[in-house]
């Protein structure tokens, strides 16, 4: 098993947002995390990204290895990673900079030889092409006076270079046009190998009319209450968050 959540809880400033969530998610696996807002969605990405603001109960195991104690870079190294609905602007680091920096963080936490500037670049060229990024956009400063579109498409580069075992990737597709929902869903698939779960984090079907989801999870009030086929996420564009119940 790639994931194995059981009973997880989370709370943070006295408000209880996780209440028990259980689930399992095996190599090579899409799974779409839906729900209204509020449910607990970015929260339950957080608290596996291993951020320490919230209280946590439970157990969450990447690997076979329980996470809940390792600190965020931990869990990065050991094949997590983590699209934000928000990416941060750093100003005074280029895109090029940050890739490099993260990618032989990785490499020296499993005792591989760091890769020289030269190497990176290469790296970096052939994903960058695959998104259709053209080089100077690697030479801005990281996510600075980028469009959402643009953002968007930067971690997913991010994504493809880094390489993880796991990605969740959380609303990948808020604020963005058609033409670049398209961009991104396409980088998202093209970047995908065999083995690799992912975690689709969305409000709406719209994303999953281009990436197929394997199960379709609905959270509502910190816990799943419901989880099917790709047909889950069409029955809920047509009835509501208010339709759906727990699982008998």
């Amino acid at each position: 098993m790639l994931l194995e959540i059981k009973n997880l809880c989370a709370e943070i400033d006295g408000k209880k947002v996780l209440r028990g969530v259980d689930l399992q998610v095996k190599a090579g696996e899409i799974h779409a995390l839906m729900g209204p807002n509020g449910a607990g969605k970015s929260s339950l990405a957080k608290v596996l990204a291993g951020d320490p603001s919230y209280e946590v109960s439970g157990s969450v195991k990447l690997k076979g290895e329980e996470i809940l104690d390792l600190d965020p870079e931990e869990r990065a190294h050991l094949g997590l990673f983590m699209s934000f609905q928000y990416p941060v602007e750093v100003a005074g680091i280029t895109n090029f900079q940050f890739l490099m920096s993260a990618y032989n963080a990785h490499r020296k936490a499993r005792g591989l030889e760091l890769v020289s500037e030269e190497g990176m670049e290469k790296i970096v060229a052939t994903v960058a092409e695959k998104m259709g990024m053209k080089s100077e956009f690697l030479d801005r400063d990281l996510n600075s006076g980028f469009s959402g579109g643009e953002k968007k498409k930067n971690e997913i580069l991010q994504m493809g270079i880094l390489d993880p075992d796991l990605a969740i990737l959380d609303e990948t597709d808020s604020g963005l046009d058609i033409d670049a929902l398209r961009i991104v869903a396409k980088g998202i698939t093209d970047l995908s190998r065999e083995g690799r779960g992912l975690i689709l984090i969305t409000h709406y079907q719209r994303l999953l009319d281009y990436i197929e989801p394997t199960v379709v999870h609905i959270l509502k009030e910190g816990r799943i209450v419901q989880s099917g086929g790709p047909e889950l996420a069409e029955e809920l564009e047509k009835s509501g968050y208010e339709a759906m119940h727990a699982n008998s």
